[in-house]
C-alpha cells in the first residue's frame, strides 16, 4: 500500500488581544511624529513671524538718551532703538508691559549703554542713579525771586515761566495758611534737577519739602503754644534767619517777639532790604523811609509776610523762643557773627559804638 505524502503548513495562533496593541502603539508613534512635526513648524512660524529680536546681557559702551514728558511706551522704545540701546522697540514695549513697574518711567535723560537686552533697558531706566541730573543748592534766607533766578538756571527754565506761575500759584499746593503767597514756602534744601522738569515740578518740589519741614516741628499745633498763628511763625522765622546766625536764633525770636508784645516797632534793616532787593549792612535815611508795609520802620507789628525762605532752625528757634528780657541786639562783629542783647537803651547803643569800631 501506497502512502501519500501530502505537505502540511503549521499556522501558528497569535495570543489573543496581541493584535490590538501593536496597532495602537503604532498610532502613538504616528501621533507623536506628526505632534513633534506640528511643534516644529509652530516654533519656526513664531520665530520667523510672532517673535521679537533681542540683545543679550548689559550691553556696551556708553549713550545718553532723553525721556521727554509725556512719551509713553511706544515712543520711549523708539527712542530706544533708534539709539541701538535695544534690538526692538516694540520687544521692549512688551517686556516693560509685562513688567508691574514699567509704566513708572520718568522724563529725564539716562545714562544708558548700547545693545542691552529688553531687561536689562528697563532695569536701567526705573534705576534713578542711571538719571542724569543737576544738583541745585538752595541756601536758607534766599528771597522769592533770588530762588527763581537759581533754579531757571539750572533747569533752563524762563525766569518767566516761573514768575507767571507764581503769579497764580494753586497748583503748587502751598498749605492753606500760606493764602496763596509763595514766598516763604519753598523750602531751602539740596535739589536734584532732572532735565526735562516742569516749573511746575520743580516748585512743587519745594512746597513738599516745606510740608515735611512743618510736619517734623510740629509747626501748626505748637504754633497755639506760642500764641501765632502757623503763617505769623513762618514770618517771624524769616525775620530770625534774615537777623542772625543759628546759635543765636533763639534769642532773636524772644527779642522780636518782646518788642512785638509791647507794640515796639521792629526797626529791623532786613525788612528794609526785602523791599530795595539789597542786603545792605548799614541804611541810609533814604532807605528806611521807603514806603511799603514791610518797612518796619515805620509800619508797627510783623510785615505782611515772609521775606525770605525760613530753615527748619528758624522754623523751631520762633517755637521754642529763649527765655529773656531782651528788646535790642546788636552783632557788634560782622566778621565773626558775635550778637549782643540787652533791654537797656544805654547798653544798646554801646553795642552799636562796637560795631562801629569793627567797621561796621
Amino acid at each position: 500500500m501506497s502512502q501519500l505524502g501530502l505537505g502540511m503548513t503549521t499556522v501558528t495562533q497569535e495570543p489573543r488581544g496581541s493584535r490590538k496593541r501593536g496597532g495602537a502603539l503604532a498610532v502613538l508613534i504616528a501621533a507623536g511624529v506628526v505632534l513633534g512635526l506640528v511643534a516644529v513648524v509652530i516654533m519656526v512660524f513664531l520665530r520667523l513671524f510672532s517673535s521679537t529680536p533681542d540683545y543679550v546681557g548689559s550691553g556696551h559702551g556708553e549713550v545718553v538718551v532723553q525721556i521727554d514728558i509725556g512719551d509713553n511706551l511706544d515712543q520711549i522704545g523708539q527712542i530706544l532703538q533708534a539709539a541701538d540701546v535695544v534690538r526692538s522697540g516694540s520687544g521692549f514695549v512688551a517686556v516693560a508691559t509685562a513688567d508691574p513697574n514699567g509704566q513708572d518711567i520718568q522724563p529725564g535723560r539716562y545714562k544708558m549703554a548700547f545693545q542691552m537686552s529688553n531687561s536689562a533697558a528697563l532695569a536701567a531706566l526705573l534705576d534713578p542713579a542711571s538719571r542724569i541730573s543737576t544738583r541745585v543748592v538752595i541756601p536758607e534766607g534766599l528771597r522769592l525771586d533770588q530762588i527763581v533766578r537759581l533754579q531757571a538756571k539750572a533747569t533752563g527754565i524762563p525766569v518767566a515761566t516761573f514768575n507767571a506761575l507764581l503769579a497764580h500759584p494753586g497748583p503748587l499746593g502751598l498749605p492753606a495758611y500760606a493764602g496763596g503767597n509763595a514766598e516763604g514756602f519753598l523750602f531751602p534744601a539740596t535739589y536734584d534737577v532732572q532735565p526735562g522738569n516742569s516749573a511746575l515740578g520743580v516748585l512743587k518740589a519745594m512746597v513738599t519739602r516745606f510740608d515735611q519741614a512743618a510736619t517734623k516741628v510740629d509747626l501748626v499745633h505748637r504754633a497755639a503754644a506760642v500764641h501765632l498763628t502757623p503763617y505769623q511763625v513762618v514770618v517771624l522765622a524769616s525775620l530770625v534767619q534774615a537777623e542772625g546766625s543759628p546759635s543765636d536764633f533763639p534769642k532773636i525770636a524772644r527779642t522780636i517777639m518782646n518788642r512785638l508784645a509791647i507794640n515796639m516797632k521792629l526797626q529791623l534793616n532786613s525788612t528794609v532790604n526785602y523791599v530795595l532787593k539789597n542786603g545792605k549792612a548799614r541804611l541810609s535815611l533814604t532807605d528806611i523811609a521807603v514806603a511799603s508795609a514791610y518797612n518796619t520802620y515805620l509800619v508797627s507789628g510783623l510785615p505782611p509776610g515772609p521775606i525770605n525762605s525760613p530753615g527748619e532752625a528758624a522754623l523751631n528757634a520762633v517755637l521754642a523762643p529763649a527765655a529773656g528780657n531782651w528788646i535790642y541786639f546788636v552783632t557788634v562783629n560782622p566778621k565773626t557773627g558775635e550778637t549782643k542783647f540787652t533791654n537797656s537803651y544805654a547798653e544798646f547803643l554801646t553795642f552799636k559804638a562796637e560795631l562801629m569800631a569793627h567797621g561796621g
